[in-house]
């Protein structure tokens, strides 16, 4: 049995640093044994699928890739890895109301491991309004009516503090829905 992954690189292809060209992502992961590997865009977004057995756990393909790009490029990067499964149930569990919002609007945060709201108690929710965030399984949710970009509460939610011990990667809304078409296709 084949399971379809989908690969989220943190902080690749920022501002010049970390430069990690789609075509040598793709030969990597083919490298590692994985089929019917595509990218998306060029912020560290790759799919894949594992043949064999249950496919192998989401830890064992993120390690595996990390230690692979740490080889191939020099630097190490942070992969979390998701099933189909998971990406489809993160967007239908989708607590604001996506299909009524530009997508720039809408972002979900990846995490490494679960999130409770106690992480999240010193956030003052009202001093951001009408900007808001809620939780899922290891995401965040966050709508920016303004986008990212001006986010005062998206960066307070992204500061070292607050994300400590785990490994945080946000999506927006047009690439956590392609990455669940990709993932099914």
């Amino acid at each position: 049995m084949a399971n379809r992954y989908a690969a989220l690189l943190r902080g690749i292809n920022v501002g010049g640093h970390k430069k990690v060209p789609m075509a040598r992502l793709r030969a990597l992961l083919e490298g590692l044994g994985y089929v019917g590997v595509r990218t998306h865009l060029q912020s560290g977004n790759a799919v894949f699928t594992a043949d064999g057995g249950d496919g192998g756990d989401e830890g064992t393909h993120a390690a595996a890739i990390e230690q692979a790009i740490e080889k191939e490029f020099g630097f190490a990067v942070d992969v979390l890895v998701r099933d189909a499964a998971y990406l489809k149930a993160v967007a239908d569990a989708c607590p604001f109301p996506a299909a009524d919002l530009e997508p720039k609007q809408l972002h979900v945060t990846y995490f490494s491991a679960p999130v409770d709201e106690a992480r999240f108690a010193a956030v003052d929710r009202a001093a951001f309004l009408p900007e808001d965030f809620q939780l899922g399984d290891r995401v965040l949710y966050l709508y920016a009516p303004d986008g990212l970009g001006r986010s005062k509460l998206g960066a307070k939610l992204s500061t070292p503090a607050l994300n400590r011990g785990m490994i945080a990667t946000s999506r927006n809304w047009n690439t956590v829905t392609r990455l669940v078409e990709m993932t099914h296709d």
